[in-house]
């Protein structure tokens, strides 16, 4: 290693030192942007405004989180995104491991036009209004169903799979097995799945993400706001300042009510983010794995 290390020209040090510096600026401007989010949850919203707030929190305030805890539409939306997305993740995980394993398999009659029709379908779509009335005609509207089922089959996320599944799970393990007695479904239960973990992994993430963060299905399918999903109860705060009203009940004044109005903003923000930061760290291990091993060969 010191070998190695001594062996450096002056070239690869300034390509070092550029490389660090504009790796730090980027994660800098991912991280700032959340940072500042967590500390004006706790700060005087006077101070924000006035833009004295930029490292350190300042004018400790609980008043945000305190209203967010008491008020029950935001637990509702709470509830609901944490259905949703376990639901949704079981629904559409499940069916792209059926879908792309049998894809995966050479002795699959038809297994050349099948890819190339579930191709065809990532580029070329109905649209918003023949998808509705599609939904509608199924009597899914304002039900679970229209969020987790219309997109349960990602047609890249089946490919992803697929590539693993012909990079890890080798022809000559199948043919040992089925030779031994296993069943088709068998095999893919007992060895297939088992080995499975990292891509599994990468897929319970990118449905989880997903599901939580999606607004757009819920406003366009949902009417009743306790089926609301927390990210459409975000996005009325946000972009429409739509706070309950028992969360105003003790203020007065309009500017008053604007302060507060910043603060729970803040405040949901970080509570809907709460979930994935807990997650992510129990699937990294797998997730890079899975991605690479996915993506490399095609």
């Amino acid at each position: 290693m010191n070998t190695l290390h001594k062996r450096k020209t002056k070239g690869d040090v300034v390509f070092d030192i550029i490389n660090y510096t504009l790796l730090t600026g980027c994660m800098l401007l991912i991280l700032y942007p959340l940072y500042f989010v967590l500390i004006a949850s706790f700060s005087d919203p006077n101070l924000i405004y006035s833009g004295e707030i930029w490292l350190l929190p300042k004018g400790l305030t609980l008043d945000g989180y305190e209203r967010i805890f008491a008020d029950s539409t935001i637990w509702i939306g709470y509830g609901n995104s944490l259905l949703y997305a376990v639901v949704g993740t079981a629904i559409s995980v499940t069916i792209t491991l059926m879908a792309a394993y049998p894809l995966a398999r050479k002795d699959l009659i038809g297994r050349g036009p099948i890819m190339w029709f579930f191709m065809f379908t990532m580029f070329f779509g109905g649209g918003l209004i023949p998808t509705y009335l599609l939904i509608k005609d199924l009597n899914m509207i304002n039900t679970i169903w229209a969020l987790v089922v219309p997109g349960a089959a990602g047609v890249f996320n089946i490919i992803i799979v697929r590539t693993f599944f012909q990079s890890t799970i080798p022809d000559e393990m199948r043919e040992a097995a089925f030779i031994d007695g296993c069943s088709n479904t068998r095999f893919f239960l007992s060895m297939v799945l088992p080995l499975s973990k990292p891509i599994i992994a990468v897929m319970v993430l990118y449905h989880v993400v997903g599901f939580w963060n999606g607004f757009f299905d819920a406003m366009i399918y949902l009417n009743e706001e306790s089926k609301f999903p927390l990210q459409l109860v975000l996005r009325n705060i946000l972009v429409q300042n739509q706070v309950n009203s028992n969360m105003m009940i003790d203020v007065e004044s309009y500017a008053a009510k604007l302060r507060v109005t910043e603060l729970i903003k803040y405040g949901v923000i970080i509570i809907a983010s709460l979930p994935l930061l807990v997650l992510y760290p129990f699937l990294q291990r797998y997730f890079v794995k899975g991605v690479m091993i996915g993506s490399i060969k095609g």
